[in-house]
Parts: C-alpha cells; sequence; structure tokens
C-alpha cells in the first residue's frame, strides 16, 4: 500500500520528478516528461504496479529525512539495531539523457540492504521486456524496453529476475557506498553512456544551490520561503519554461471521493502566480522563459485561449479514465488529462496581464509580441466579460456570474491602463478606463449582499467563496473598506473548519459531484494575507504558523488538508500552496503589507 500523502518528498531535473516514500520507496515516476505515462505507478495502485524498493532488510528500521540545504537532493537515514544507513536521492538535472540516482553511504556498523525494482508503462498496464546488457563493470546493465520507452538500470550490486520484478540483497559499512543509476532513453536508440554518480551530486548539489543563491528574501522564515521556492522551481518545465501546477494526477480531494483531477498541466493561473512569487522572491529568468512559453502556447485568436496547456503548450487534453488502477486508497476514478480546459474562466485574462505588467514592473526587456498579444486579449475579454463562466474552481456543474471571475476582469483592464500610464505603452486607455468603471461598479452592485454584510460567490447568491479574499490582494478595494472587514468576518464565521479555510460551502455549490473535500491551503494564506493588510498582524502570525505546521517533514504541501483525520490530500506537492506560503511570508516581512502584487491597493475609478 502506498504511503500517506504526506510521507512523500520531491526529487526532479526541472523536466519531471519524482515521489519518494519516508520507506525508501519510489512509488510515481513519469519519463521523460511531468505528463508522460508513469514507469512506477504504485501510489495509485500497488506495488505490483511500478515502484522500486530500497531500503533496509530490518523491517523496523527507523527513518528521518531532509533535503541537502538549497537542494533538492534528498537524503534518508535510517537506524537500525547497532548501525545506520543514509540513502541518497536525486535526478540530476538533464544533459543529453535523463538519470534517477540513488546513493547507499554506510554511517555506522553494518547494515543488511535490499532492493525490489518494479517497472511498469503506461500507468501500470505494461510490462517490459527485461534484458541483461554486458557492458563492461561487475554487474553488467539491466534493459527494459516497453513500445518507445527504455530504461537501463546500472548498479554496484548483484541484481538477479524473480517472477516480475528485479531484487537483489547487499550490506555497507560504515564509509562505504553503493550506487544505483537508472536512465531513460527512447528504445530505438543506443544506451547512453551511464552517469558518473559522484559527480552527478556534486553538479546537481551546485545547480540547486547556484538557483538559490539568487533570491533576495532575507526574513525570519526564510527555511519555509527557500524550500517553497525550490519546489515551484522543480515544477517548471525546462525545455519550454512551463510551470505545472503539480506533478500527479488523482490523488483526492477527498479520501475515498471522486474528486481526483490531473495536474501535470500548465494552467495559466497557477503559472502565473507562481511566476509572481519568484519574482517578488528575485527570480526572474523563469519570467522571460514562461512569457516566451505563453507567446507559443497562446498564439493564436485570443477567442480559442485555454485555461490551461501541456507542458509544450498542447491544447487537446483529453480527459480520459485509468480503469485497471485502483487509485490512491482506493479514491476512483483515475483520471488522465483534464475536461477543464475547455471551460471558460475569465479570471485567466486578469491573472495573466497582470503577471506580463508585473514582469515589466521587474525589469524583464520589452518584447512588443507580448504586448500585441496583451492588447488582443483584452479586445476579447471586453466582447465575454459579461457572461457567467465556470470560475476559479472550474465547477462542472453550470456557469455562474462568479464574483472572482468579474474581479479579476477588472484587474485585467486596470494593469493595461496601467501599463499605458506607467510605460506609455500605446492602446485605448480612455475606453479601458472606462470598462473598468463600468465593471467595478457592477461587482460593488450586484455581488455585494447588504443582508449578509459580505460579498458572495456569485450575483444574486447567498453562498460565501473564499475567492473573495483576493479582493483587497488585487487591490479591488482596499483592506480597511467595510465591505471587507465583512466579507472578512463572514468567511470566518462560514467557510473555516479545525482553524482553516475552506474554498466553499461544497454541499451548496452543484459541480455535478459529491459534497466533500479538505480545507484549501492556498485560501487559508489568503485570509492570513488580509489579516496583515487590515492590522491584525498577530492573527496573520497565528494562521501561518499554523499552516507552516501543516507541511511535512521536508517543507512540502498538497493542495488541501482534511482537518477530520490530519492528513494532506490533493495533488502533491502543490504549486498554488507553496505560491501562497511565499506571498504571506513576503506580506508578513514588510513593515505595512500592501497586496501580493505591489501597488495594488490604488483603485481605479476613485
Amino acid at each position: 500500500m502506498p504511503g500517506r500523502i504526506e510521507d512523500y518528498a520531491l526529487i526532479g531535473d526541472c523536466e519531471t520528478a519524482a515521489l519518494v516514500g519516508r520507506d525508501g520507496s519510489i512509488d510515481w515516476l513519469c519519463w521523460p516528461r511531468f505528463d508522460s505515462a508513469a514507469c512506477f505507478a504504485a501510489l495509485l495502485g500497488g506495488p505490483e504496479h511500478g515502484r522500486w524498493l530500497l531500503a533496509p532488510a530490518d523491517p523496523d528500521a527507523r527513518a528521518s529525512r531532509r533535503y541537502r540545504e538549497d537542494t533538492m537532493v534528498l537524503e534518508t537515514e535510517f537506524a537500525c539495531g547497532d548501525g545506520a544507513v543514509r540513502v541518497v536521492d536525486f535526478m540530476p538535472v538533464r544533459g543529453a539523457q535523463s538519470d534517477l540516482v540513488r546513493i547507499v553511504e554506510g554511517v555506522r556498523g553494518r547494515v543488511a540492504m535490499r532492493t525490489e525494482f518494479v517497472v511498469r508503462t503506461d500507468y501500470g498496464a505494461t510490462v517490459p521486456w527485461v534484458t541483461h546488457l554486458d557492458e563492461g563493470g561487475p554487474h553488467g546493465t539491466l534493459r527494459a524496453v516497453a513500445g518507445p520507452d527504455m530504461l537501463l538500470l546500472r548498479a554496484d550490486v548483484a541484481l538477479r529476475g524473480e517472477g516480475l520484478k528485479t531484487v537483489g540483497e547487499f550490506a555497507v559499512g560504515a564509509g562505504e557506498r553503493a550506487a544505483f543509476v537508472l536512465t531513460y532513453a527512447a528504445s530505438h536508440v543506443p544506451p547512453p553512456a551511464p552517469v558518473e554518480p559522484r559527480e552527478a551530486l556534486a553538479e546537481t548539489e551546485a545547480f540547486w544551490r547556484g538557483w538559490a543563491a539568487r533570491g533576495t528574501y532575507p526574513g525570519e522564515w526564510r527555511d519555509a520561503v527557500s524550500r517553497s521556492l525550490l519546489t515551484l522551481k522543480a515544477l517548471t518545465y525546462r525545455p519550454t519554461g512551463g510551470i505545472v501546477a503539480a506533478p500527479t494526477t488523482s490523488l483526492p480531494e477527498q479520501l475515498g471521493g471522486t474528486r481526483n483531477w490531473d495536474y501535470r498541466f500548465c494552467w495559466l493561473r497557477d503559472a502565473t502566480l507562481t511566476l509572481l512569487a519568484l519574482m517578488d522572491a528575485g527570480h526572474f529568468d523563469e519570467a522571460a522563459a514562461w512569457r516566451d512559453w505563453l507567446l507559443r502556447a497562446a498564439a493564436g485568436s485570443p477567442s480559442q485561449l485555454q485555461i490551461m496547456y501541456g507542458l509544450a503548450g498542447e491544447r487537446m487534453l483529453r480527459e480520459w479514465e485509468v480503469d485497471w488502477l485502483p487509485g490512491y486508497e482506493g479514491a476512483r476514478p483515475v483520471r488522465v488529462g483534464n475536461a477543464a480546459h475547455g471551460q471558460l474562466q475569465l479570471d485567466v485574462y486578469g491573472e495573466v496581464l497582470d503577471a506580463l505588467f508585473q514582469a515589466r514592473r521587474g525589469g524583464l526587456p520589452s518584447d512588443p509580441n507580448a504586448w500585441q498579444m496583451a492588447c488582443a486579449m483584452v479586445a476579447h475579454l471586453e466582447t465575454v466579460w459579461e457572461r457567467p463562466d465556470a470560475g476559479l474552481w472550474e465547477v462542472r456543474g453550470g456557469s455562474q456570474h462568479f464574483t472572482h471571475s468579474k474581479v479579476m476582469t477588472w484587474v485585467a483592464l486596470d494593469r493595461m491602463v496601467r501599463a499605458t500610464e506607467e510605460f506609455g505603452m500605446r492602446g485605448p486607455a480612455n475606453r479601458w478606463r472606462a470598462l473598468r468603471a463600468r465593471v467595478h461598479a457592477e461587482v460593488c452592485e450586484r455581488a455585494f449582499d447588504p443582508g449578509l454584510g459580505a460579498f458572495v460567490q456569485a450575483y444574486g447568491s447567498k453562498q460565501l467563496d473564499a475567492g473573495v479574499l483576493m479582493i483587497p490582494l488585487v487591490g479591488f478595494l482596499p483592506p480597511d473598506d467595510p465591505r471587507v472587514v465583512g466579507t472578512v468576518a463572514r468567511v470566518e464565521e462560514r467557510l473555516m473548519e479545525g482553524g482553516l479555510v475552506r474554498r466553499y460551502d461544497s454541499a451548496a455549490t452543484d459541480d455535478g459531484l459529491p459534497a466533500g473535500e479538505g480545507a484549501f491551503l492556498a485560501c487559508s494564506f489568503w485570509l492570513a494575507d488580509n489579516y496583515a493588510m487590515m492590522g491584525r498582524r498577530r492573527d496573520a502570525r497565528a494562521l501561518f504558523e499554523r499552516l507552516l505546521d501543516l507541511r511535512n517533514d521536508v517543507g512540502l504541501l498538497a493542495e488541501e488538508y482534511d482537518t477530520h483525520v490530519g492528513r494532506q490530500v490533493g495533488n502533491f506537492p502543490q504549486a498554488f500552496s507553496h505560491v501562497a506560503l511565499v506571498d504571506t511570508a513576503l506580506n508578513l516581512g514588510r513593515a505595512t503589507p500592501d497586496a501580493r502584487r505591489p501597488a495594488a491597493q490604488r483603485v481605479a475609478g476613485d
């Protein structure tokens, strides 16, 4: 059985990623990309669907682990009897090939070890053909081929076939090492040359530490912010500049439930918020790469803009079900692809145009194509903003006039107007100003319920939605506006559970699925931001510290948290959660927190 979601750590090479369990088992790996068919899929099935275990033979061994400082290199130390051993897991930042390296280091005494290697492609469905290559060295190379995929396993110890898996037993003493290198390549090419594990380890550490050193956050939560930024960087797809929402699919938002989605794609919303967090912390190279990705992915008619794309900008993200996998702890169905790619979600225009505006503010060299695209996007938005949409949470039960969507429409217009004012960009600024004021007035009139004293989920609704917590964060209204203060109070009363914030009342929001999910972690960070901006700094710090305590032992967060059973739920690790963590830390570090985006409190139409 797979471990709890929070039992996993992430390793990656900015092209794909693997999840390593506390027990030394790698239960999830997609090669050669984040969104490829899994080579190890035990996370959504069982060991027979692919995993790689490397651990002491003693089942009572005690594990502790950590990342090497400012890297994505994971160390797991196992103590058993009179001995101890360390397993170092990492993925070298890819050059001509893709590798996963595991190094076993003896710490004290002598420890008996075991390894079990079960590789299955096509989400656990396909058993590859395994042969032995004589490449020199005492043990040669195992070669596993299934259709277009080839994996090569090179090891410092003897391995043998047993049933449909590869196993081995060995021992390491203090100061001794044994290395394992798993390499992916296309099956039609010659096996690539092996990587030297120790050299690769030094190069990988240097890459991550060099990247982390460019950051500018010096505050009191430096370790938490650094780990979140490293995680966000690991979720970038280096060849194209795309940023995935999470490296997993179908980890449930409710244990045993059906809200199981594939997050291995580039949501414009998640990617832009990730970009803003990285820029705020001093990482601007990713901004240039993402802007170039956006220009390619969204090229064409702005009426065909999608809310998400594939890693290289693919548009056809057909959703289908993997019926041979039982799902994480029985949560079915397991889904590949995401049908939400065809939804209308008006908020993405605001997020994208805000990101382009902030990138320009941050000193990113101007690109005339980016401004042309921004003008085309806002021109299309002018024709569709009055339509109902699927909203921030991608409900599948029918479109509404969601408040958050209309607020982000205002953000899109506001950032375009400000681009003309601050940077001299050319465009119909007066028309944008007029529409900006009209949208602002409509939201204040139709989305605010005087009886509740709060902004509601959608026009005419009586339901609350944590998305309205963004109203002061994006500068739509100041944090001391009575309508904002009342909204925060109603959220505290009706959406908080176990000290955390649910994104909406799922029982009242008809999205076509059974009700029930965990508290949404990003929304809880947004509430802390609101507290900070309203001067409730003690409340903000208390909530932020509570959220930090929910991270697992290596600092990672899933999408949601189930307060009833005390477990992380949803896809993992989740970019949205780590973006929100970084933003809140930055806000709490400011003498006067203004917003998650600089100068955002200036309200258009005032």
